[in-house]
């Protein structure tokens, strides 16, 4: 929503439907287990990687079910406030803010593309785009990622648009 939207009051954010998602998918990209268990690193490039990991896995089972393209907008922009949050946190002033969000946001595109690929052919595709694509602390944990990533993959394909909206995964 612009600034000028918000103050003017010209409606509600049509963000907020997908702000529990995004919630949820920070919170599944969180998960102390991803460090632990599967060798990312637990650094600032570690955790952006798993944010963008499990976003992408989110988007692509939006996409998976069709004309969902204005919930992808809706959570990538989600995504660039909260990054955008988290620049500026960093010190990181206006005039480099806007290029560091397009470098994020080609970054972003280009692991949806690889994870996309790497979900619909041999796993071994998959083990290499996580291996291009996240900070591993133990990149011999490879593997133990690209299991885990499979197992939300499926988990997200058993889970509705409705329980996703919710800010629900699947067991």
């Amino acid at each position: 929503m612009s600034f000028l939207s918000r103050l003017l009051n010209l409606g509600p954010d049509p963000r907020e439907e997908w702000r529990k998602l995004w919630h949820r998918t920070v919170a599944e990209a969180r998960d102390p287990d991803w460090y632990r268990m599967c060798g990312v690193a637990d650094s600032v490039e570690g955790r952006y990687d798993m944010i963008t990991l499990v976003l992408a896995l989110v988007m692509l089972r939006l996409e998976d079910e069709g004309d969902h393209g204005p919930a992808t907008a809706r959570l990538t922009e989600l995504f660039v406030e909260d990054m955008e949050g988290q620049l500026r946190e960093a010190g990181i002033g206006d005039p480099t803010v806007g290029k560091k969000i397009s470098t994020l946001m080609a970054s972003m595109n280009g692991r949806i593309g690889a994870y996309r690929e790497g979900l619909r052919a041999d796993p071994k595709v998959l083990v290499d785009a996580v291996r291009r694509n996240v900070t591993m602390a133990q990149p011999d944990e490879a593997e133990a990622l690209v299991q885990r990533m499979a197992a939300l993959h499926a988990r997200l394909a058993r889970t509705s648009v409705e329980q996703l909206q919710a800010g629900e995964i699947a067991q």
